[in-house]
């Protein structure tokens, strides 16, 4: 029996005593290693189920996953082996030489050296990550019923979100979560600092408390409590006397740069105490004192710190967005799809909220929307390739994560599952978000949002923090300015990749030949019989009949030469066997023949590469030279189409391996079996001069 995809994750990442610790987000499986040179990462990347591997700093390592993280998390926690999660065994005294070590190892151990001069970076990054990532669900509901009860405005089936007791009531759900954000923010800051969680959580609740709050009432505190006007925010700023101390009041509703301040100087305050305080009185003195000190601190100091800074910041952020708006409207859009994959994109998010709190608006979210819009559309390119070549995996990734982007606003299962896999998507989506970016600043510029004060501002705005998806599109304003800019961007992006493809021919040719796999699967059954019925006429060949009367056994050298590995051929992609077991020939000859009867399922137009599949399901790829899909063609004189059947010694290509050499390219042809795992064995004869038609893999059922 199959292990498990839980089980199957854990062993590619050396083990559970490998693992530190493990916990989750939206997508992604987050370790922490004891030795990230252990994780098999290309295991991981060919696993069902897992999207892709991102290694990260300082052993960490991230699995995604996508929608059914919380599933398979659950699944690997309760594995029974994961007792042992981060018993690492010491390895013995003398096993330290380099001698022995892996090329995997060094590696590792020569990146280990450079990890310390940005893991504060990573760390920096992990812990915004941390603070935010636990409360999207929230903050996606929430944006939900914005846009709901704002297309019901907009329509005019309610004059406005306060019209009836029924809509301050939705008002209040919605809103209860942004008022209150400081808290869920605290709770998790604290809690990635391994501090009591409701501590931290208590700490920024009492600044938010009516009686905190009343200490802003200057009729109730005549002559202690003063306030003024800011005619640039549109807010009052109030001061008060507390202890015989100067106290700036503020208003802590939906800020977010407090509580992290907060709770950075709370871990501080909390580790030390449990260094001083004894371990049988520290359930209750060190929340305590904790609690009196960082309260105290953060009214009269970390909090009007960190709203003068996040107002600093906003009404900075605004100045620019009104006189060179082109730097966000462009700029983000072709930046965001390079942050997200590195998690780097928390400090957006928190910008966003500290727009809202401060200003009353926010203009970062509209490019963002052209940017994931881009992203949906070059998935959506990819989707009508998938129904257009019958790619039934891609399809099911590609709707599934179509329909996160679209709905649900979330743009990682496009890019785990699909963009990063395919390196050439960025270079049609980035098309897609630069055009998009164009047009939301022109647009922008021309027609300017109108906020609740009346003012003018450039650029699309919203009021809400929303995920940028199909549902959410009327919290924005101008809309119908953002819904034009959205549908450039997904659009050029789509017919990018529809037209252009998303695949190099290397990729398309190996989608295509697994295709055919699994389409001839069962016809293969039915054609063997009936072959038999034509006659037992044979091409004498060892790898059988090219009617498919027998089964292959052996594939024929392409190309006369000198048989190599495929760790010696030079190709990184073949020697990890990414598409089979195979051989590499340094050819002696120009023409490139056919190694066994069947049907050619691929035929590079460059000439570089043919896909063959024989009539028992055996499928060969013959790749000529390295890199050499870059001479578009050039020396290659190609003698055979798409779908045409051939025998073994058909002549394939006429190569000029001269031109190959002085274009500064490999000549190695390699040959692999790129359905391998679904055979019994393929056995390659290397290290032999070889003439085209030679027997140079065997083949085992």
């Amino acid at each position: 029996m199959a292990d498990s995809t839980p089980s199957q994750i854990i062993s590619a990442v050396g083990g559970p005593r490998n693992v530190k610790s493990l916990t989750h987000c939206a997508t992604r499986l987050r370790f922490e290693l004891n030795d990230s040179a252990k994780v098999d990462q290309h295991r991981l990347e060919t696993m069902d189920g897992v999207l892709g591997a991102v290694p990260q700093s300082g052993n960490r390592y991230q699995v995604v996953i996508g929608g059914a993280v919380a599933s398979i998390y659950d699944e690997i926690m309760a594995l029974p082996q994961m007792k042992q999660m981060g018993s690492a065994a010491q390895a013995p005294s003398g096993a330290g030489s380099d001698d022995g070590m892996s090329n995997a190892d060094v590696k590792a151990a020569v990146r280990a050296k450079g990890r310390g001069h940005v893991q504060w970076l990573d760390s920096f990054f992990e812990y915004l990550s941390d603070s935010f990532r636990p409360i999207l669900g929230v903050l996606l509901g929430a944006s939900l019923i914005i846009a709901l009860v704002n297309l019901l405005i907009s329509v005019k089936v309610i004059t406005g979100d306060e019209a009836n007791t029924s809509l301050m009531f939705v008002k209040a759900i919605w809103k209860g979560v942004f008022y209150f954000l400081p808290i869920m923010i605290a709770y998790n800051a604290s809690k990635k600092l391994r501090v009591d969680p409701w501590v931290g959580a208590t700490i920024m609740g009492a600044l938010m408390t009516p009686q905190f709050v009343s200490l802003s009432d200057t009729q109730k505190w005549k002559g202690v409590t003063t306030c003024v006007e800011n005619a640039t925010l549109g807010t009052s700023s109030c001061s008060t006397t507390v202890f015989g101390l100067p106290m700036q009041l503020n208003d802590y509703s939906g800020n977010v740069f407090v509580p992290l301040l907060m709770a950075a100087f709370l871990a501080l305050v909390y580790h030390g105490l449990e260094k001083i305080i004894p371990d049988s009185v520290q359930l209750v003195f060190v929340p305590f004192l904790s609690m009196i000190i960082v309260t105290a601190l953060t009214a009269f100091l970390i909090g009007p710190i960190g709203v003068w800074a996040g107002n600093g910041i906003g009404v900075g952020l605004a100045w620019m967005n009104s006189h060179a708006p082109f730097i966000f409207a462009i700029l983000i859009p072709m930046l965001y799809p390079f942050l997200v994959p590195l998690g780097l994109h928390w400090p957006l998010n928190a910008l966003m909220l500290m727009n809202i709190q401060t200003l009353g608006y926010d203009f970062i979210q509209g490019p963002i929307g052209v940017c994931n819009f881009a992203c949906f559309g070059a998935t959506a390119g990819v989707l009508a390739l998938s129904i257009r070549d019958r790619d039934e995996k891609m399809r099911q990734i590609s709707i599934g994560a179509l329909a996160a982007g679209l709905l649900g606003g979330v743009s990682e299962p496009s890019l785990y599952g699909i963009h990063l896999r395919y390196k050439l998507v960025y270079r049609r989506m980035l098309i897609g978000c630069f055009v998009g970016g164009v047009v939301i600043a022109v647009m922008g510029w021309l027609f300017p949002s109108v906020i609740a004060s009346g003012a003018s501002v450039k650029g699309v705005t919203t009021t809400a923090f929303a995920f940028t998806s199909l549902l959410t599109i009327p919290v924005f304003d101008q809309m119908w300015v953002y819904a034009i800019a959205i549908a450039v961007a997904f659009f050029v992006s789509m017919i990018l990749i529809i037209t252009l493809d998303y695949r190099t021919p290397e990729q398309k040719a190996e989608a295509l030949a697994s295709v055919a796999q699994a389409k001839s699967g069962s016809a293969a059954a039915v054609a063997a019989p009936a072959a038999s019925s034509v006659g037992d006429g044979s091409d004498g060949h060892a790898s059988g009949s090219d009617d498919g009367q027998e089964s292959t056994t052996t594939v024929a050298a392409p190309i006369s030469g000198h048989v190599v590995s495929l760790d010696d051929a030079g190709d990184p992609v073949f020697a990890s066997r990414a598409l089979g077991e195979g051989v590499g020939i340094r050819p002696e000859s120009s023409d490139v023949l056919a190694p066994v009867s069947g049907v050619l399922q691929t035929v590079a137009e460059t000439g570089h590469a043919f896909g063959i599949k024989t009539d028992d399901g055996v499928e060969i790829l013959v790749h000529v030279g390295i890199d050499t899909v870059k001479m578009n063609g050039e020396g290659f004189s190609v003698n055979v189409v798409k779908g045409q059947r051939v025998r073994v010694g058909d002549k394939l290509a006429t190569v000029d391996f001269a031109k190959v050499k002085d274009a500064g390219y490999s000549t190695t042809t390699l040959m692999t079996v790129l359905n391998t795992a679904a055979l019994g064995g393929v056995v390659p004869r290397t290290g032999i001069d070889v003439t085209a038609g030679d027997p140079v893999l065997e083949v085992t059922r």
